[in-house]
């Protein structure tokens, strides 16, 4: 099994930055894909970004392309979304993911194990 906990949400600016983490533990996740995934009030959880088991391959949704990047550190079993420009329709509980595969997905139904979520909220 595996246990997701993420941290690093909050309260910020219109234009600002977060950097989120998410720290695994009762196996390592350095063999296994990786994602975040977020859920506004009222909408359906969407897919954000994706990192194979390397940190080599990286996929984000359109709209946060060029404003977000995904990364990890398997040494130490975290995954981070590192967030600039932030905008108000970023607001949201932040996920993250394990798959039990090494490739990427930006299927929810691909992940097994998921965090309790982070709350990022963008003020204008």
């Amino acid at each position: 099994q595996v246990q997701l906990v993420e941290s690093g949400g909050g309260l910020v600016q219109v234009g600002g930055s977060l950097r989120l983490s998410c720290a695994a533990s009762g196996r390592t996740v350095s063999d296994y894909a990786m994602g975040w995934f977020r859920q506004a009030p009222g909408k359906e959880r969407e897919f954000v970004a994706t990192i194979n088991w390397s940190g080599g391959r990286t996929y984000y949704a359109d709209s946060v392309k060029g404003r977000f990047t995904i990364s990890r550190d398997n040494a130490k079993n975290l995954v981070f979304l590192h967030m600039n420009s932030l905008k108000p329709q970023d607001t949201a509980v932040y996920y993250c993911a394990a798959r039990t595969v090494s490739s990427r997905s930006r299927h929810f139904h691909d992940y097994a194990y998921w965090g309790q979520g982070t709350q990022v909220t963008v003020s204008s």
